[in-house]
């Protein structure tokens, strides 16, 4: 939704509405991508009272509130974060600083059990379905060249899914606008 209306108002050259879906970005980016600074539980969004991170009481750097979900659904919400953080960047608003480790730790922490790293019990119970889809091209691109920007598990990830294709839903040939 907010990626959309990011779109939107850049499409409508309407700033009034760009800088509401901002803050609705800075918002939600937290309540949705976790890491152990936030505290020893997700950040809540005010208006929303969807704390459901499907069943997980186990919080890690990285971990997503969908993860439990599948990894297809989170794959969505990580791709829509870096479109949201593209379409700033273009604007003016570099968000990237703000919101790269987070990204990062998301990719890197999903990329690893999407190549088959072992999934330990407090992980969902010790499950997780697969299906990340084509999403880190963009995320990879940004952030690959940062500080303490190792990212070996994205990399390999991008690298083995070249040329990114399309899931046929919201994500679409990234090597080709972001790859090397």
């Amino acid at each position: 939704m907010i990626e959309a209306a990011a779109g939107i108002s850049v499409f409508l050259e309407d700033r009034f509405n760009f800088e509401r879906a901002m803050a609705m970005f800075a918002e939600r980016v937290p309540a949705y991508l976790y890491l152990t600074s936030d505290g020893p539980t997700p950040a809540a969004v005010a208006r929303c009272g969807d704390r459901d991170w499907h069943g997980q009481r186990t919080y890690v750097d990285g971990l997503s509130q969908e993860t439990c979900r599948d990894l297809t659904h989170t794959g969505y919400g990580i791709s829509a974060i870096t479109h949201v953080l593209e379409t700033a960047r273009i604007q003016g608003q570099n968000l990237w600083p703000r919101y790269g480790g987070r990204v990062r730790a998301a990719l890197e922490f999903h990329a690893s059990y999407q190549l088959g790293a072992d999934v330990p019990d407090s992980l969902c119970g010790g499950e997780l379905t697969l299906g990340l889809g084509p999403v880190a091209e963009v995320g990879y691109a940004a952030l690959r060249t940062a500080p303490g920007a190792e990212m070996p598990h994205t990399a390999s990830l991008v690298t083995r899914g070249r040329p990114a294709g399309s899931n046929n839903l919201f994500v679409a040939w990234e090597t080709l606008t972001h790859g090397e």
